[in-house]
């Protein structure tokens, strides 16, 4: 294990999670944004784009050659193996980009990477990687508020994407630290990850 502090963050969609990535950021942390790449690599003339489009077929490609993800989205909901098929192709490009920008980070002298990862719970990759994981949470009532705001999507649109995602029990359990972001304001929540910041070399 490296001497720099390897934090992983995660939590549902609409928790609030890239808000306090930002936050921590801000007091000196290095985040490497997992969602962030994910678009870099789909995008046109990304990496993942052959091995998608050779899966299948360019019918889920853009007129610009970049993945599009609502048509992606709805192939995927239909058919189960089309999200496995997906993410061998897109996982491992994107994890050898976050172990790329870690590697920098550290050789720059960072005290503390974090690891923004949606999907960490679900993976099997990260965990003997990371010195702690926070899970930045909130109600499901309260995830299906915000995202069915945030994105302009139906209810049972954002319950699609809820049921695909680790249930909430799971990513409590595997977690280090917990950050409530419910019923609270920014100020609140701004304190608060200054509070959790000192445990993580900041």
């Amino acid at each position: 294990m490296c001497s720099v502090f390897r934090l992983g963050l995660t939590g549902g969609i609409g928790s609030g999670k890239s808000t306090v990535a930002g936050m921590l950021a801000k007091l000196g942390a290095n985040v490497v944004d997992a969602d962030a790449l994910s678009r870099k690599v789909t995008a046109r003339n990304g990496a993942a784009i052959a091995p998608i489009a050779a899966v299948f077929g360019k019918c889920v490609l853009t007129t610009d050659g970049a993945l599009d993800r609502n048509k992606m989205r709805t192939l995927v909901y239909s058919d189960p193996t089309a999200k496995s098929q997906l993410e061998q192709i897109v996982h491992p490009i994107v994890a050898r980009e976050m172990d790329e920008l870690a590697s920098d980070a550290e050789l720059a002298g960072a005290r503390c990477i974090v690891f923004d990862i949606p999907l960490l719970i679900e993976s099997n990759r990260w965990r003997e990687t990371l010195h702690k994981i926070l899970v930045v949470d909130c109600t499901q009532s309260t995830q299906l508020t915000r995202v069915m705001l945030r994105n302009n999507l139906r209810k049972d649109e954002v319950q699609k994407i809820l049921a695909a995602q680790a249930p909430r029990t799971l990513r409590l359990r595997a977690a280090d630290s917990v950050l409530f972001n419910d019923g609270i304001k920014i100020d609140d929540l701004t304190h608060r990850v200054h509070k959790f910041s000192s445990q993580f070399g900041l």
